[in-house]
């Protein structure tokens, strides 16, 4: 018979040191992480090396939608690992074409292309909007971008970024660039010329802390994309994917104001690295053989696990809503009790908590009570949980919260 063996308090923090210790002799030290180390998930939890159970609420930064250990998404993984794993994009295989397929249905766009990761998409569509923009006349490229905007770490996407912190050690990042407000309309007419390429918005700010366009702004901006011939993106590498309740953030209006390209990536692939370029034809002609490539984007066991995903997200789609309104009630039942939350706000499964106060602290003091979630734009408590999450996982986030609320509210007295 196997024995179990329990670890002692001591073999546990050296385990968690001996982590801890070779990555800071032998990694790049650009992450301020969290003193955690996962070995282990399931469903909405995740475990530390200590055996500690924790309720996932940020669920890698919005990536693992489906949760952890999801059996149909292992499955597919075993099946697939004894096929084919990488083919490069010189040959087909069984699953791109069928993902692009099913990407064009629910978008309501044309053209897919498949790369790793949401900078890459961007990058991408940067390289599409200055080919479109050049092909039309030169100085047709400046690109228009909102202020409080986070697109990704690449150099382009980068230069998009309306978030000076992320830009300032970079800089000179790339030129024609124009920043306007959120849903300031006059500064965007005011911004918009000949000279405009590309017109580029998160319809819901992430990392900026879980701020919507308007619909009258969305509306506006794709007017004047229209009117001056200019690509009109919308960056829904966080708030799309069905993390809204939606197959797309831009599909909560009606009528839909469609793109010419929408970026997606995280939840697509349930933690295997996939991003996508989704264009109309018109965009989508910008870019000819030769001018753009990616050696691992689309490959086959990324492709078959997200076709497996979109299977099971038409069936989640109306859970997202309904868990979603629920967490948001709960949440707006905190606020009543606590004078420090200011709002609550965001779609589906996708919630920020502004506080009155930087809001790190709370993060660490998530961690001891077994609830992880981060903390961004300094003062917003981000909520990005898997889209399987139930009522109970709710009320027990709610409970630890209270635990953790009531904490600072005494500190405060």
């Amino acid at each position: 018979m196997a024995t179990t063996i329990v670890p002692t308090e001591a073999h546990v923090t050296s385990r968690f040191q001996q982590i801890q210790d070779l990555e800071r002799a032998y990694l790049l030290q650009n992450y301020a992480r969290y003193p955690l180390a996962l070995h282990r998930g399931k469903g909405c939890y995740v475990y530390d090396t200590d055996g500690k159970r924790y309720l996932d609420l940020i669920s890698g930064i919005g990536v693992n939608s489906l949760g952890h250990a999801h059996p149909r998404i292992m499955k597919v993984i075993r099946e697939q690992a004894g096929l084919l794993l990488h083919t490069s994009n010189l040959y087909y295989h069984e699953y791109q074409g069928r993902l692009a397929e099913r990407l064009a249905k629910v978008s309501g766009l044309t053209r897919t292309f498949f790369c790793n990761s949401g900078t890459e998409a961007m990058e991408g569509a940067l390289k599409m909007i200055r080919a479109h923009g050049n092909s039309i006349r030169t100085g047709k490229h400046e690109i228009i971008s909102l202020e409080n905007s986070f697109h990704g770490r690449t150099f382009g996407a980068l230069s998009i970024t309306g978030q000076s912190k992320y830009r300032n050690d970079f800089e000179p990042l790339l030129t024609g660039i124009r920043f306007v407000p959120r849903n300031d309309i006059e500064a965007l007419e005011a911004a918009v010329s000949e000279n405009t390429a590309g017109i580029v918005l998160e319809f819901i700010q992430g990392e900026g802390g879980i701020y919507s366009i308007s619909e009258p702004f969305a509306r506006k901006a794709r007017e004047l994309a229209d009117r001056f011939n200019s690509l009109f993106v919308f960056d829904e590498i966080q708030c799309g994917v069905g993390r809204p309740g939606t197959y797309f953030a831009y599909q909560l209006l009606d009528p839909v104001v469609m793109p010419d390209i929408a970026l997606i990536a995280k939840p697509m692939a349930c933690g295997i690295p996939l991003g996508a370029i989704i264009a109309n034809d018109k965009a989508a002609s910008a870019i000819k053989p030769g001018m753009h490539g990616s050696t691992y984007g689309g490959g086959p066991l990324a492709g078959r696990v997200a076709l497996e995903f979109f299977d099971i997200l038409d069936e989640l789609l109306p859970s997202i809503n309904a868990v979603g309104s629920y967490f948001r009630m709960r949440l707006t039942e905190l606020m009543r009790k606590f004078a420090f939350i200011k709002e609550i706000r965001g779609q589906g499964l996708m919630i920020g908590v502004e506080l009155t106060f930087p809001c790190k602290q709370l993060v660490l003091d998530g961690i001891a009570q077994g609830i992880l979630f981060n903390c961004t734009h300094d003062t917003v408590l981000r909520f990005l949980p898997p889209y399987i999450l139930t009522e109970h996982d709710v009320d027990r986030a709610i409970a630890l919260l209270t635990k953790i609320l009531k904490k600072i509210k005494t500190t405060q007295v």
